[in-house]
């Protein structure tokens, strides 16, 4: 009687709020095409909407709701924090059929990218809708538009318009080792051999140890050390692979998946072995239409050659929102929930997804785990300079003439790195200052670039090297301007959870887009934001702006 009464309950807190258009619900059962519905697979129906409908109406909301007896409530709240979901009420006018979106980050923005996306709209006239986007991953085509998913590199009127008229709007896939080549080259050989020797595990552990190899997404934790912290905790243990690279001048992931993704794969499966990993999760970014692609036709090859014989993959789709970069974050956006930050302790090694010790890895670090076990631990930390050891891929953007992923020692100077791997400076441009770490890393003047790059050696500046996005400016950018823009972002990327962070970003952006700064004002309020927020969005998101008072307060109008 009682269980009946809560279930006669729970219906009508379903039932409140918009009435369920039955017509837009049986519509929706043959798009979503699945016989139960889950919980956790929210945002993936909502992407099957947005796909196939072009925006989310309250019709569309309100059956889904229904089908999976969750309240509207719930539902609209989720679709509403992604950026990726247009949300129109049913008295809005549909938006047009065809988005092209221009990024306007800091490497697109130096590069014309207000000025590309006002040529864009003084043509089109309305005609399709012209929006700027948060960074997209390919920092070193600047400027970037996207036609639907159809990324425009080096985008100009003329290349976007004969995208838009030829109506091509996916994207090309590149040439890639695919799983049959890798296998030629003694691919998941490793794998396999870890698979059926249990000293081959600890061997692979200790290896990884021994090379001190650290989260290469931005924290920076041996990667060893969470392995054994993880095979200490109770099964099932899950895995839940970061690949929501959303950090401002960071696109390495999205170059190694682009161009070897099984190397990634078998460090992956190696790590399941070892740790004992009974479900994998992989959020993949969803501006990576090209590298979805691929990763689902990979895994299907994986999933068919060992069958039973691996745990289960999930390859889940973020919907633009950077906070979801953060561990946990993730884990929420996983879960079907908006993503915000958890606080902690409980830690997600402990309590991570749907409340089991989670091992959470971005996707590089997981990349190198097959060369340090063949070659061994010696073989990565015999890399390096200025004392640091190893290798560190470096997203390498700006004014420089070879922009890209860029593969060097880790405690590099950003002066060796300009002239030896990224050509030297453009011919007309002077080296100025540089983002040692993406947009959150702080911004450095060029007379401090004999610094070794590297996790750690940055403290002393106030910056970080994070997910190693280097963004070099000239002599002809303006820092001010390139900091106010990466307020700007953190203020469109903050999820509101905590105050610091959601005012902060908000009071910094207006306060820097002031013809004069008040100095005074904006150190409290970076002092505020970085001791006071959640997470690292918050905590890192004054970087810029207090790099540009500490090393440029001559360029700053007082």
């Amino acid at each position: 009687m009682e269980i009946k009464s809560k279930l006669k309950k729970n219906k009508k807190l379903r039932q409140r709020g918009r009435k369920v258009n039955f017509e837009i619900r049986d519509e929706l059962i043959n798009l979503l095409k699945v016989n139960s519905y889950r919980r956790d697979h929210l945002i993936e129906y909502l992407h099957v909407i947005q796909d196939n409908k072009g925006h989310i109406n309250e019709d569309f909301m309100a059956a889904l709701a229904d089908l999976m007896e969750i309240s509207q409530t719930e539902v609209y709240e989720v679709a509403t924090f992604y950026h990726h979901f247009d949300i129109i009420k049913s008295d809005q006018k549909k938006p047009p059929a065809l988005t092209v979106r221009v990024c306007d980050s800091v490497t697109c923005e130096i590069n014309g990218a207000n000025e590309l996306a006002q040529n864009l709209d003084d043509y089109f006239k309305g005609t399709i809708r012209i929006q700027k986007v948060p960074c997209i991953g390919r920092c070193q085509n600047a400027p970037v538009a996207v036609v639907k998913f159809n990324p425009i590199d080096n985008a100009t009127l003329k290349n976007v318009k004969q995208a838009v008229d030829a109506r091509d709007y996916l994207p090309s896939i590149p040439n890639y080792v695919d799983m049959e080549e890798y296998i030629r080259r003694d691919g998941y050989k490793l794998f396999e051999k870890v698979k059926n020797d249990d000293a081959e595990k600890e061997r692979v552990l200790k290896e990884l140890e021994n090379s001190n190899l650290r989260g290469l997404g931005g924290a920076g934790f041996p990667a060893g050390k969470k392995w054994r912290i993880l095979k200490e905790q109770n099964a099932p243990r899950l895995l839940a692979v970061n690949i929501d690279e959303g950090e401002p001048g960071t696109f390495k992931d999205r170059h190694y998946l682009e161009s070897d993704p099984h190397r990634f794969f078998e460090g992956m499966l190696i790590a399941c072995e070892v740790v004992g990993i009974d479900k994998i999760y992989i959020y993949l970014r969803d501006e990576y239409a090209a590298v979805r692609k691929i990763m689902a036709d990979e895994l299907e090859k994986i999933i068919s050659k060992y069958k039973n014989s691996i745990p289960q993959i999930e390859l889940r789709r973020g919907a633009g929102a950077y906070i979801c970069g953060e561990e946990s974050a993730m884990i929420e956006s996983i879960e079907g929930k908006k993503g915000m930050p958890r606080l902690r302790p409980p830690f997600v090694a402990q309590v991570g997804l749907f409340g089991r010790p989670t091992l959470e890895h971005n996707m590089e670090t997981l990349y190198w785990v097959r060369d340090i076990s063949e070659k061994g631990a010696s073989w990565f930390t015999s890399h390096g300079r200025n004392g640091r050891k190893g290798l560190r891929s470096f997203s390498v953007s700006g004014r420089v003439n070879k922009p890209g992923v860029h593969l060097a020692p880790a405690g590099i100077t950003v002066k060796e790195l300009i002239d030896e791997f990224a050509g030297g400076m453009i011919d007309g441009h002077k080296f100025h200052a540089y983002f040692p770490g993406g947009a959150s890393g702080g911004i450095l003047p060029s007379h401090m670039s004999a610094i070794p790059l590297d996790f750690d050696t940055l403290n002393e500046y106030d910056c970080f090297i994070g997910s190693a996005a280097i963004i070099i400016l000239s002599d002809k950018d303006a820092v001010t301007q390139a900091a106010s823009t990466t307020m700007s972002f953190f203020e469109h990327e903050s999820c509101g959870k905590c105050t610091p962070c959601r005012v902060g970003t908000s009071k910094a952006t207006k306060l820097m887009g002031q013809a004069k700064w008040d100095i005074d004002l904006l150190k409290d309020l970076a002092k505020v934001m970085s001791d006071s927020s959640i997470c690292g969005l918050g905590q890192a998101a004054s970087n810029p702006l207090k790099s540009v008072i500490k090393y440029f307060p001559e360029e700053i109008k007082k």
